[in-house]
């Protein structure tokens, strides 16, 4: 799999869950959007979501500012 262009085993992570991959990168899930293969996920469905090999995850952080 490959997380912004970075390569990363699956079995890195203790599940293949969007939510297992936000922890293993400490990334706080209301502070991204995530991308797979081409497609923005609805943060609903995120658990729904098998991770695996191929895919594509573009992680995109929100941040403050002015």
């Amino acid at each position: 799999m490959k997380v912004n262009g970075k390569p990363l085993r699956l079995s890195e992570l203790e599940s293949t869950k969007i939510q297992s991959l936000l922890e293993y990168l400490k990334l706080r899930p209301e502070m991204v959007a995530i991308q797979r293969n081409g497609n923005i996920l609805k943060r609903e469905v995120w658990n729904q979501i098998e991770l695996e090999e191929e895919d594509r995850v573009e992680i995109l952080r929100f941040v403050g500012g002015g």
